[in-house]
């Protein structure tokens, strides 16, 4: 475990809830986890062992390209779990706007119940954005429309469950990391140890700020487990995978571990950004995800619309 700066009160936070939850089973939450091979996501069901309680984390709207048209199937997986349960959604949770998948947050909602959160430097993602997607004042750009959002530290329940909240931008402006018990949902920061880190060159990212951030998850106890939002399938792997531990990622992320300096980092993960095509999806997604994945206001004619900017990204 790497020795904890003692002025980041919420780090220290964060760590006491998992070693707290490591040392009583009763404090650790329940994971069932929803990979969706179409974008490579995963979204992750957090249950409080003890209640109904439980918590949704980055979940999937299918969306086909060719036609514009959504479906709820992947997100249908989730509601069949916790209706089966007898479930009670507390939080839907976005670690950030995604740019390879759109947010199935507003229909989960309405099905079930539960606050959309994610961290309060959303505003600068949509300050961002709204100037390349050329958004007129209907786009409100003060995080409006999500429920909650988390500035850094915050604390919440999931039923028995403690939980915290950790800005780890880099990979963009605004991404979260919860720690919830002896689990740490870590986004898009971090992938399998062998698959590495997240890219940093989309607007408001930065190579530099991502290594510090994964440098401050890394101080969480060794035993933490810790769980992506993607996978990929690194060479030489045939299964799909998203459940570590800090300890391996401290000791064997192939981009970040124990002894890769800053500057080192910085340099391979440019390097490798370079060479890295747009996600498919990133135009209809951040459109939808920086509206906490409601649509953008009906034309007179009742139809939603995604712009396309040429030349732009």
């Amino acid at each position: 475990m790497t020795p904890l700066p003692h002025d980041d009160a919420a780090l220290v936070a964060a760590q006491a809830i998992s070693l707290a939850a490591l040392d009583d089973p009763a404090r650790r939450p329940v994971v069932t986890s929803f990979f969706d091979e179409a974008t490579y996501t995963v979204s992750h069901l957090v249950r409080d062992p003890g209640s109904t309680a439980c918590a949704i984390i980055d979940s999937v709207l299918d969306f086909d390209a060719a036609s514009g048209r959504t479906a709820t199937r992947s997100a249908q997986a989730l509601v069949d779990v916790v209706i089966g349960h007898d479930l009670h959604v507390a939080w839907i949770l976005e670690t950030h706007v995604h740019a390879d998948h759109l947010t199935a947050a507003p229909w989960l909602r309405d099905t079930l119940g539960g606050r959309i959160a994610i961290g309060r430097e959303i505003t600068a993602v949509q300050r961002t954005f709204g100037e390349i997607f050329h958004e007129d004042d209907r786009f409100a750009r003060d995080g409006s429309q999500f429920d909650t959002l988390f500035d850094d530290g915050a604390t919440f329940a999931i039923g028995g469950l403690q939980a915290t909240a950790l800005h780890v931008p880099g990979h963009t402006p605004a991404c979260m990391a919860y720690v919830i018990g002896d689990a740490v949902f870590a986004g898009d920061t971090l992938f399998m140890p062998d698959y590495g880190t997240a890219r940093c060159d989309f607007p408001g990212g930065s190579a530099r700020t991502l290594y510090r951030s994964i440098r401050r998850l890394m101080a969480l106890p060794d035993a933490t487990r810790a769980f992506m939002c993607h996978d990929y399938k690194a060479a030489g792997r045939d299964l799909y995978a998203w459940e570590s531990t800090i300890g391996a990622q401290r000791t064997g992320n192939v981009h970040v571990h124990e002894g890769v300096g800053e500057n080192d980092f910085v340099s391979v993960r440019e390097r490798r950004d370079a060479t890295l095509p747009m996600p498919r999806l990133i135009l209809p997604s951040i459109q939808i995800n920086m509206r906490a994945g409601d649509r953008p206001p009906p034309e007179d004619n009742g139809v939603s619309y995604l712009k396309l900017p040429l030349d732009l990204l």
